[in-house]
């Protein structure tokens, strides 16, 4: 059987790794002095994942294939509209306050909270349903009060929003 196609990164690291991109390409980060021929055993003996990991890439690709260029102008407007009142009533029931809130094109998030407490949202969260980009609003805002991913941070969520793993799952679809 012979091996997936691949692209390698060298870079001044320890360990090997490898990632799907946006793109579906392979990519394998490795240090600068492995050997090709350790590389190719390193893709080999991931197989099983990389088969997984692409397949699940596809599906993602088919369920939000990328938006035409209008399509995108109209989820950006959509953001714009909805994003920040569902903040100002989250952050109101959750006792924070947001420093300011961007929409932005990122395509690995959803969402983010800096450490001055400014959220970012990508407009491609309104691909998905309304109690899924509730849950987003909601995680981003609980970084406010818990800058990690603790069971306390978790706690603060579910004490907003019981159902948040159900909502979060709505992600993954």
């Amino acid at each position: 059987m012979s091996l997936p196609e691949y692209r390698v990164v060298r870079s001044d690291r320890r360990t090997m790794s490898m990632e799907i991109t946006a793109q579906g390409e392979l990519l394998v980060r490795a240090p600068r002095r492995v050997s090709e021929q350790t590389i190719r055993s390193f893709v080999s003996d991931h197989r099983e994942w990389i088969a997984g990991a692409q397949s699940r890439w596809a599906a993602r690709q088919e369920a939000h294939p990328e938006p035409t260029e209008v399509q995108r102008e109209a989820m950006i407007r959509r953001a714009k509209e909805i994003l920040p009142p569902k903040v100002r009533h989250y952050a109101a029931l959750m006792g924070v306050q947001p420093a300011r809130i961007t929409i932005t094109s990122a395509r690995t998030r959803f969402g983010s909270c800096s450490g001055k407490n400014a959220l970012s949202f990508s407009w491609r969260l309104m691909d998905y349903p309304e109690e899924a980009i509730d849950y987003v609003v909601v995680h981003e805002l609980a970084h406010i009060r818990h800058h990690d991913h603790s069971r306390a941070f978790y706690d603060f969520i579910a004490s907003v929003m019981p159902d948040h793993q159900r909502r979060r799952a709505l992600l993954k679809k």
